[in-house]
């Protein structure tokens, strides 16, 4: 397993540990059959039944950056894009925002995700650590009305 599949299996092991979080996948699933995509996407909930909620993940960047002589940085960029089902009547706005922000806190908890990759330095350019929400929103997804997040995240690792 290569560096960057550990840290990828490390970051989605932290989403998986997230009360109620839903199914997360360590990549962007496509099926050509809908009801067998929203099958992978089906969360157990808690008194019965079952919603669409779910997440997956995707490097969307990487920069090599030379730390000094002889030590080589590599910042990757990652996605997280999530979905839960519209429910107006048990407040799904309010369930999916308290998972994102369950999500920060659990990112927030252990930068390095248990060790997999460095903590960022405390100057950078973008000057942004955690979690960074990137737009929300009513979305179609397995033609479900669903909320949409998209949770923006950088990682530090020395090659």
């Amino acid at each position: 397993m290569s560096r960057l599949d550990t840290l990828r299996s490390a970051i989605v092991q932290t989403l998986n540990a997230v009360p109620q979080i839903g199914r997360v996948h360590d990549r962007e699933r496509s099926l050509a059959d809908e009801a067998a995509l929203r099958a992978l996407f089906l969360h157990d909930l808690p008194g019965g039944g079952q919603q669409l909620r779910g997440w997956w993940l995707r490097r969307t960047a990487t920069e090599e950056r030379s730390v000094n002589s002889g030590r080589t940085m590599s910042v990757d960029s990652w996605t997280v894009h999530g979905y839960l089902a519209f429910d107006d009547a048990a407040a799904s706005e309010h369930v999916f925002d308290a998972l994102i922000e369950d999500i920060r806190d659990a990112v927030r908890a252990d930068l390095t995700f248990g060790g997999a990759c460095a903590t960022g330095p405390l100057t950078d350019d973008k000057r942004t650590d955690g979690v960074q929400v990137d737009g929300t929103g009513l979305v179609s997804f397995c033609g479900v009305r669903c909320h949409g997040v998209a949770l923006q995240l950088r990682t530090w690792r020395y090659l």
